[in-house]
């Protein structure tokens, strides 16, 4: 069995023990080698409950030979000193999302994919990844919606009212300056981050961001953000930390018909006869998060997909930034421009029929 040492830089994040649950089950050699927090206590706490070693020392962890890859999992804004050092490595790099949240720090980390190429980033999405949401890629790159014109997306659950970042380690969600932003910053970067894949790039974005609840007032509980891509599709974000119940997901729709979540399983369907709702075949699902970051690591997935991926990671940011510019100035703010794969490319042109 070939062992994987996966190093943990920080466990700030609150899929932390997520993540380090699926090393600790997998069986497959993967191995939380070493774990680095610049809060201490947080950092051994986590390393003696999945019995791996805590190194206070960054830079003898971002060092040592033996590490094959690196799992991000610090406050929003210090993921960039901590891709500054560790991409240059070349090593395989997962880094929780959001990516960054400012332009400034989005154009930095493009510099830094730049000057390293083979360096393989991504973060922690998983949308794009399940067997429906790719099987609804496909139908949009087949062309089966015809032109389609809106999509939306609701991604949100009841952190607010759970009173979820009352725990001491998760308080930063709260903390503007450690957090970028709440709900949407949040929960909207997923929906972005999907419809990027299924999209492609953004041109433009406005939203409107609230507390609504009042629990924690220092940040958005609840937003929308209104995007306009390159392909002239319109597409709708809502996030929150205020929602109770219902559905939410994925809704397109085209000159040929559209898609929705209906049950809890994705629907095709059209007005009249013949159009009704037929549910979607799902496609294999592929690797996210952490199974995501050890097959990068053992070269199993295709640099078309990563190069496609790594796209919609920076897409995601630059439309979050962009949707709180607009929040503040009550206009349309431009979507930071994002190079894409070719196969990108024909998504987009696809999408725009």
């Amino acid at each position: 069995m070939t062992t994987t040492n996966i190093a943990i830089l920080s466990t700030a994040h609150i899929h932390t023990k997520g993540f380090l649950d699926n090393i600790a089950k997998a069986n497959d050699g993967r191995v939380a080698y070493r774990i680095w927090d610049d809060v201490p206590a947080r950092g051994k706490k986590y390393a003696d409950t999945y019995g791996s070693i805590f190194e206070k020392d960054l830079a003898k962890v971002i060092k040592a030979p033996a590490v094959d890859g690196f799992l991000i999992c610090a406050e929003n804004p210090r993921h960039l000193p901590l891709l500054k050092k560790v991409l240059p490595l070349g090593k395989p790099v997962f880094c929780e999302k959001p990516l960054v949240t400012t332009e400034a720090e989005l154009k930095q980390v493009q510099q830094l994919i730049a000057r390293h190429k083979k360096t393989v980033l991504f973060c922690g999405y998983f949308q794009p990844f399940g067997g429906q949401m790719r099987a609804i890629k496909q139908m949009i790159r087949e062309g089966k919606l015809g032109k389609i014109t809106h999509v939306r997306f609701r991604n949100a659950h009841h952190a607010a009212y759970g009173h979820w970042f009352d725990n001491p380690d998760l308080q930063w969600f709260v903390k503007p300056k450690l957090s970028g932003g709440g709900a949407l910053m949040d929960m909207g970067a997923h929906a972005v981050h999907l419809l990027a894949h299924l999209c492609g790039p953004a041109k433009k974005a406005w939203g409107v961001v609230a507390n609504r609840s009042g629990i924690y007032k220092t940040v958005d509980d609840h937003g929308i953000s209104q995007i306009e891509f390159a392909s002239g599709v319109l597409g709708t974000v809502e996030a929150a930390w205020i929602h109770q119940g219902g559905p939410g997901g994925l809704e397109i729709h085209g000159s040929e018909g559209a898609i929705w979540n209906q049950g809890g399983t994705y629907v095709f369907g059209r007005p009249g006869p013949g159009g009704e709702p037929q549910p979607i075949a799902a496609l294999d699902p592929v690797p996210d998060r952490v199974d995501r970051l050890v097959a990068a690591i053992r070269g199993q997935i295709p640099a078309v997909e990563l190069a496609e991926d790594l796209a919609a990671c920076q897409m995601a940011a630059a439309t979050m930034a962009a949707t709180y510019k607009a929040a503040k100035t009550g206009k349309w703010a431009p979507v930071v421009k994002v190079a894409v794969s070719k196969a990108g490319a024909k998504k987009a042109k696809k999408a725009k029929g």
